[in-house]
């Protein structure tokens, strides 16, 4: 008799396939004493070669087949093998009480993990303990010579079942042959899960104890669409999911059929869609699913790549690039939002214990104002190029705004002063922060547009990390509170004629669509993979009857299980 699960929706799918069970590699070792203290340090420095150089491959592959923004999830990796507190701490521990490497890495890293795991209220943190986690089984298995898990090496059509994947291991599969991936623990926010996305397999994450309920090579159907793992499954629930699949591929194909069209609602109401991007490397992808525009480019990812920042002439260059790509289409660049999560080798920033409500963003900007004004003056040189709108981050008062857009204006009469051809430049803001969505009627008089970053705007509101499984239910996009701040802020850049866009993972959300299409949201940007979907979902919705059902929400609801009960409804 078949078993159904439920478990947490980290990338959509169907699947049917015989599962493949990834145990733990065995990492067990033995506390030696050592007397060559030189001989054992030359190990563990062979270790540490090797790993960076299995972690650069990683994310030159990730980057090759995926984007740079995912590949930039390896550089905090890279970072942690040349970091001279942890890896120099490692050493001192082998001089200082004689054992071998391997115990000197595992009583440093359980150390670092133990103390980061434990700030429950710094999300920053407490990814950098996964990653520690993730760098020190590497090393451990090249001090002890073991082969890493395979997965790579997957040689027959598979639904993998792990108690977690690594960021470095999900980059890896082969799409081909992984037809989905369940684990026992995860988030969709997390860093696998937004790999998988990319790479289009089908993910269920948080199966408790899964892999005591199956067998390896056992039948399991996963349906992604709605959160369901089928153990056991008769012959008549395998034609049926097999068929589904078939639909599901389909149906993909049949979106392609969108790639060219406007987005235009049931009642004929247009919008535009745009692509969220990390670098040129991306353009393609974004056209090959219909983007109308890129209302995102993440420019910290330029300062992420190297050791160094980046020069003027390299800025242009990739600005230049990303805005003959789009073909006059509407480019949103952001300015570099360094900090939080972000961090720049080149950079040297204290550690903070909130860096997401830190020094980051437009407030390291204002601060290192040369570094700024050279990002500022590589946009409006690449202006002229094509149609460039610029972002500024994190803003949370308007005299920030209006110093930032000073030194803009600044930097642009230098150019014109040196006759340097520019074109024109709208200059807007992101509304992350609850104190700008609030005050958005006094910022609308005088940006020239908003862009709302729901991943933060939402964390901030709620006041919960949406990173932390123990508060990510509090993790609310659809909550009333945050409806209503989205209507102010769309509302009152409308009244001054302005237009708004919104560029966090709500902007791709289906149920969240009815809802934004109904305040008036004018451009939803997302992952490019999204954009067809959202694009043919758009065309079957009639914009009055969701302005219709927005008056329901904030007049009836209360919660946002109200809101989803509202939704289902409809």
């Amino acid at each position: 008799m078949s078993q159904v699960l439920k478990g947490t929706i980290a990338s959509e799918g169907i699947a049917v396939a015989p599962v493949k069970i990834i145990e733990d590699i065995d990492l067990s070792f033995d506390r030696v004493e050592i007397s060559d203290v030189k001989k054992e340090i030359f190990r563990f420095e062979e270790a540490v070669f090797v790993a960076k150089q299995d972690i650069e491959k990683v994310r030159n592959k990730a980057a090759d087949n995926i984007d740079e923004e995912r590949a930039a999830i390896f550089d905090a990796q890279l970072l942690f093998l040349e970091d001279p507190e942890f890896i120099g701490q490692i050493k001192s521990q082998i001089e200082s009480t004689y054992v071998n490497a391997e115990s000197a890495l595992d009583d440093v890293s359980n150390m670092f993990i133990s103390i980061f795991s434990a700030m429950e209220d710094n999300p920053y943190m407490q990814e950098r303990a996964k990653d520690i986690e993730d760098v020190s089984k590497r090393l451990l298995a090249n001090l002890l010579g073991k082969e890493d898990l395979g997965i790579s090496n997957i040689s027959e059509e598979s639904i993998l079942l792990a108690e977690d994947l690594s960021p470095s291991e999900t980059s890896q599969l082969n799409k081909n042959l992984v037809q989905a991936f369940l684990t026992e623990v995860g988030g969709r926010t997390s860093h696998s899960a937004i790999i998988a996305r990319s790479l289009g397999i089908p993910a269920i994450v948080g199966l408790s104890n899964l892999r005591s309920k199956v067998n390896d090579g056992d039948i399991v159907i996963v349906d992604a669409e709605e959160g369901l793992v089928i153990l056991n499954p008769s012959e008549e629930e395998i034609k049926i999911y097999k068929h589904k699949r078939e639909e599901y591929l389909h149906n993909k194909n049949e979106l392609l059929k969108l790639k060219d069209k406007n987005t235009v609602s049931k009642d004929g109401v247009q919008v535009e869609l745009g692509a969220n991007i990390a670098g040129p490397e991306d353009i393609e992808n974004a056209l090959l699913n219909g983007a109308e525009a890129i209302g995102l480019f993440r420019t910290e990812f330029l300062y992420m790549k190297d050791d160094r920042l980046p020069s003027e002439e390299e800025q242009f260059e990739a600005y230049k690039q990303v805005l003959v790509g789009m073909q006059n289409r509407p480019v949103v660049i952001r300015t570099m939002d360094i900090g939080g999560d972000k961090e720049l080798p080149s950079l040297s920033l204290e550690k903070e214990l909130n860096p997401f409500l830190g020094h980051r963003a437009i407030r390291i900007s204002l601060e290192k104002e040369d570094i700024f004004r050279t990002q500022l003056r590589a946009l409006l040189r690449a202006s002229a190029f094509g149609n460039l709108k610029v972002m500024f981050p994190m803003i949370a008062t308007i005299s920030e705004f209006r110093q930032a857009k000073k030194f803009l204006l600044e930097e642009k009469s230098k150019l014109e002063g040196e006759e340097v051809k520019l074109g024109e430049v709208e200059v807007g803001i992101m509304i992350e922060i609850p104190a700008a969505a609030i005050l958005a009627e006094q910022f609308a008089k005088e940006v020239d547009f908003f862009s709302v970053g729901t991943n933060d705007l939402i964390q901030y509101t709620m006041a919960a990390d949406r990173m932390n499984e123990k508060v990510s239910y509090l993790y609310q996009p659809l909550n009333p509170a945050i409806i209503r701040l989205l209507q102010n802020v769309i509302a009152s850049a409308h009244k001054e004629g302005k237009w708004v866009g919104m560029c966090g993972e709500m902007a791709g959300d289906e149920r969240a669509v009815p809802l934004l299409l109904g305040l008036g949201l004018d451009e939803f940007s997302m992952s490019a993979g999204n954009i067809l979907k959202i694009r043919e979902l758009i065309s079957r919705l009639d914009k009055k009857d969701c302005e219709t059902l927005v008056q329901k929400v904030i007049k009836d609801c209360s919660s946002e299980e109200d809101v989803i009960n509202l939704l289902a409804e409809k």
